[in-house]
């Protein structure tokens, strides 16, 4: 009787348990099925959002789900791909609310936020200075070149690792020199300097790659000396072909402990970062800066610009030559003359008369 009685204890403890589990399954599906197909808002908490360019419908559900706007993300993708709004999106900040349904979220988020539109783009090319680069930012009236030097003077090596690479107390004009990627930039309204700074420090990041750095590292160069020479080269070479061979000069001078006796590490400092100096006159030599290179030897004590890719290669893979010394004989195309002795760069210099105040 007593076993009767447990077993009978025991199977309605268990019909009541598929009972919950049941509830449970079917209020679980309905309310699935509601957010898939309900087109029923209610007023509710507003939550802004940020969407992240080129995200996937998978990605805005997690956003939304994390966010509480949502229950099922697989719901919410489901009814995106079979809706009006599937395929458009937007990147951007939005402002949605806890109780719309996920149609009216889609409506939303499918309208392009005029505060993350592009309103221009920001061209830097090869060779700016930090000053070039906050000139420009004014010009294109984007900020204003104060705005820029202070966003730049603002980061620190805990912003970005590489920065460590710069040594401490380095008499430079800017730490940041040389790492401000030259590339092509969306401005949007809401873009300030520090943005911009940003940016271009994350440029360089993913372009200064994990193999450019493993060449470096074998030729027991950083990222900071690495770029001192590149921003030479930069300055120094128009054609791509000469680039390397602009390296192999620096390299060799450095090795035979020569002075490198090159003028953009003089104009540098003379133009404040400008370059609008046209020439290097016989008087200049002498001007004092760790920058200038015909009164130091070694390299200059820091980037002269912001070098690209091509010049960033250039400097880690040199061409192999006896080269000591060149200048230029076209003005026009930048094109230089290389030579090995100091005879053979007087007298190709004596053949131009052009020539005698540009290099070395």
């Amino acid at each position: 009787m007593v076993k009767a009685v447990k077993f009978l204890i025991g199977l309605s403890a268990a019909f009541l348990l598929c009972l919950i589990v049941f509830d449970y399954v079917k209020d679980f599906r309905n309310a699935y099925e509601d957010e898939y197909t309900s087109t029923y808002s209610a007023p509710g908490e507003e939550v802004t959002i940020e969407i992240p360019q080129d995200s996937s419908a998978k990605e805005v559900a997690k956003i939304l789900h994390k966010n509480g706007l949502i229950r099922f993300e697989k719901a919410f993708v489901k009814r995106l791909q079979e809706s009006q709004y599937r395929g458009m999106l937007q990147a951007g900040t939005f402002t949605l609310r806890k109780g719309m349904n996920t149609l009216e979220m889609m409506e939303i988020m499918s309208k392009e936020d005029e505060d993350s539109k592009i309103v221009k783009q920001l061209v830097i090319p090869e060779g700016y200075t930090i000053d070039m680069i906050a000139a420009k930012c004014q010009e294109e009236d984007i900020c204003s070149k104060s705005d820029f030097i202070n966003a730049v003077k603002s980061i620190t090596s805990n912003d970005f690792e590489y920065l460590e690479d710069v040594p401490s107390g380095a008499n430079v004009r800017y730490k940041l020199e040389g790492y401000m990627f030259p590339a092509t930039y969306d401005i949007t309204k809401n873009t300030k300097a520090i943005d911009i700074v940003n940016m271009m420090l994350s440029a360089f990041k993913l372009y200064y790659t994990d193999e450019l750095k493993s060449i470096a590292l074998e030729k027991g160069y950083n990222s900071f000396e690495v770029l001192t020479v590149a921003s030479m080269i930069e300055r120094e070479a128009k054609i791509d072909e000469e680039r390397p061979k602009i390296a192999s000069v620096i390299y060799n001078r450095l090795e035979e402990n020569t002075q490198l006796q090159i003028d953009s590490t003089l104009l540098y400092p003379m133009t404040e970062g400008m370059y609008d100096k046209p020439k290097v006159l016989e008087e200049d030599l002498a001007y004092p800066s760790p920058y200038n290179t015909y009164v130091s030897s070694g390299l200059p004590v820091g980037p002269i610009c912001n070098p690209g890719l091509a010049c960033i290669k250039a400097a880690l893979e040199p061409a192999d030559t006896n080269y000591m010394y060149y200048h230029i004989i076209d003005e026009e195309k930048g094109e230089h003359i290389f030579t090995e002795t100091l005879e053979e760069h007087e007298e190709t210099l004596s053949d131009d008369e052009d020539s005698g105040e540009d290099e070395y």
